[in-house]
């Protein structure tokens, strides 16, 4: 086993998925923590910083080792490796974490009775599971999701019209609502013209269609220089585009959990939330920002309108935000509660 990786391994951080997405961002927030709390490493793509790495003949090691390991998979397919590696050997504990707020094809069900334990991230995740689960909810790096030194100032290094930005992050696709910020920027940027939009994330061969389709609209209202889609990002380009929001829109119509929403109130951004993935858990309506019907590019309007229009009650919204995350949402509170599950296991 190579010197970087620790004695006595306990925790295995499978990350089987070539494309990066949530589920991988979320993982590569958590890992580090639990590194700091078990002997841990990472198996698979896009390892971050402050974990070992492991190899496929690190594994091959492991086989028949006494002391077990904990294999905590997010995916089926990372379930199924860790079954049959079990099978064949491999000395593993099986957790898995799941996001997901729908009924779970018979496979993962099969995959999710095979496991020693279960994580869900909210209580709704947790009533399709059909077996007892600790609720866990996701948490955030409030160290690195912080709000600027000068908003003002990291706005305007981005060279956009105005004084103010809005924006809505993840994959550009309906199921995440792009289509639906899009119209609501439509409608509102005429009115609010020291605001800029800023629809940040990838844009898949699948939905190049889609984006067009968005950027023909754009063009059509003459908001071009004012609706900025800047496709995929590295994640500190993404970091420093948050700091640059006085105003987050979360406009998936459905999610797992949308760990946007809480990368969002981190840095200070007031909210407007459609009711999806984990908004009603995470806000508190009115206070901590503002939830919306999903698909409902009016409402995404009339909610964002008040906020448009006074900066400085945007400004009090984020602070309140960034304050409700740091305390119940923190990147510690979901590694300690994580790390019982384990003890419990091991």
């Amino acid at each position: 086993m190579p010197s970087d990786l620790p004695r006595n391994l306990e925790l295995i951080v499978p990350n089987l998925h070539r494309r990066y997405s949530g589920v991988t961002a979320t993982n590569r927030m958590v890992a580090p923590r639990l590194a700091g709390l078990f002997r841990a490493a990472w198996f698979g793509s896009d390892a971050p910083e402050g974990i070992a790495r492991m190899g496929f003949f690190d594994l091959l090691k492991l086989w028949r080792r006494r002391a077990p390991l904990i294999w905590h998979a997010r995916r089926n397919n990372e379930m199924i490796v860790g079954v049959v590696l079990r099978s064949l050997g491999w000395p593993l504990k099986l957790v898995f974490t799941s996001a997901a707020q729908r009924h779970h094809t018979w496979i993962t069900r099969a995959l999710i009775r095979r496991m020693d334990a279960i994580i869900a991230t909210s209580d709704l995740s947790a009533s399709y599971l059909k077996r007892a689960a600790t609720v866990i909810p996701h948490g955030v790096d409030t160290d690195v999701y912080a709000p600027p030194a000068d908003r003002a100032a990291a706005f305007a290094e981005a060279g956009l019209p105005g004084r103010y930005a809005i924006g809505c992050f993840g994959r550009v696709r309906a199921q995440k609502g792009s289509d639906v910020f899009v119209e609501a920027m439509c409608e509102l940027l005429p009115r609010h013209p020291d605001f800029t939009a800023v629809l940040v994330g990838a844009i898949t061969v699948e939905q190049q269609a889609f984006a067009s389709e968005l950027r023909q609209k754009i063009a059509a209202a003459g908001l071009a220089s004012r609706i900025l889609i800047t496709g995929e990002l590295e994640i500190a380009g993404v970091q420093r585009w948050y700091q640059r929001l006085t105003i987050y829109a979360f406009t998936s119509r459905n999610e797992g959990f949308g760990l946007t929403l809480i990368e969002a109130m981190a840095v200070g951004a007031a909210l407007v939330a459609a009711r999806a993935g984990a908004a009603e858990l995470v806000v508190e309506d009115g206070v901590t920002g503002v939830l919306v019907p999903p698909g409902d590019a009016a409402a995404l309007a009339a909610a964002l309108e008040p906020l448009l229009r006074d900066p400085g009650a945007a400004e009090a919204m984020g602070a309140r935000s960034r304050q409700r995350v740091v305390e119940r949402f923190s990147l510690d509170a979901e590694a300690n509660r994580i790390a019982e599950v384990y003890r419990a296991l091991v």
